[in-house]
């Protein structure tokens, strides 16, 4: 089983940056692919971005494309967002997720495929 934990959330304004970290612990998989997901209040779970076992292959959003990046840290059990020029737009709490899947293939972008979830953090971001 994994544990996944989130931190890095908080209050920014408009156009500011965050970093936001999951950390894993407990037995992990041989490979798996590390997300984040956002859910907004009234809206539902969304996928944002996610990286590959050997960080080869990332998956974005449309929304975040450019502004976010994500990175790892395998011998850390560690997953990083990065998040530039935040909009209110972007306001929600924020999951870590993991998928075990074979190292070639691609992150998906669909909830289910996901294992396991952090408790996740919120992010504000105000006008």
């Amino acid at each position: 089983q994994v544990q996944l934990v989130e931190s890095g959330g908080g209050l920014v304004q408009a156009g500011g940056s965050l970093r936001l970290s999951c950390a894993a612990s407990g037995r992990t998989f041989s490979s798996y692919a590390m997300g984040w997901f956002r859910q907004a209040p009234g809206k539902e779970r969304e996928f944002v971005i996610a990286i590959s076992w050997n960080g080869g292959t990332t998956s974005y959003a449309d929304s975040v494309k450019g502004r976010f990046t994500i990175s790892r840290d395998n011998a850390k059990n560690m997953a990083y967002l990065q998040m530039n020029s935040l909009k209110p737009e972007d306001t929600a709490v924020y999951y870590c997720a993991v998928a075990p899947l074979a190292i070639e293939i691609a992150p998906p972008k669909r909830a289910r495929a996901y294992s396991y979830w952090g408790q996740g953090t919120q992010v504000t971001v105000s006008s």
